[in-house]
């Protein structure tokens, strides 16, 4: 019990760090006129601040709950970061724009899943999702980061998404000669 804690607190501290030094990155890259990506910044920004919110007012004595009030950090961190690229009209396909994006669903599905899990259904025994939560949510933060300091597709995704998307628009095509 005392090890997991403090891992999670580390682990927690890591991740927040992580985005601070993602978002500082991309304010030398912009006051060093190297990229001037508006969207990148604020994407960057945004994160770093909701990570950094929602790690300080976080406590290892909440309940359930707490599967939900992330899920509506991450609700309220996709909601300021579309808003904030929709009113600078940036590039908004950058894919560290689109991994941030993808990830806080991803986290908020598993978040809303793991509520459902405890607080509504009140499972206690362990089971595949609990997995599935712990090591995703982990590595989904860690792709935003990595994603947010390289601004690449390193996972390849969105050329997985334009690929399927070029594949369906040509079978549209062909059916509709």
């Amino acid at each position: 019990m005392y090890l997991t804690e403090h891992f999670g607190l580390s682990l927690g501290a890591l991740v927040v760090w992580g985005f601070m030094m993602a978002f500082f990155f991309n304010l030398f890259l912009w006051f060093a006129d190297l990229k001037r990506n508006k969207v990148l910044l604020i994407t960057s920004f945004v994160a770093f601040i909701s990570y950094f919110v929602s790690d300080h007012l976080f406590t290892w004595y909440e309940t359930s709950n707490i599967y939900l009030q992330w899920a509506i950090y991450d609700i309220l961190t996709l909601s300021f970061i579309l808003i904030g690229a929709f009113f600078v009209k940036g590039d908004s396909n950058s894919p560290a724009y689109q991994y941030v994006v993808l990830g806080l669903i991803v986290n908020t599905l598993l978040f809303f899943f793991m509520y459902y899990d405890l607080h509504v259904v009140e499972n206690t025994t362990p089971w595949i999702l609990w997995d599935i939560y712990s090591f995703g949510v982990n590595i989904v933060d860690f792709t935003m980061i990595v994603a947010l300091i390289v601004d690449r597709d390193i996972l390849g995704l969105i050329r997985l998404k334009n690929g399927i998307k070029a594949l369906f628009s040509a079978r549209k095509t062909s059916h509709s000669l």
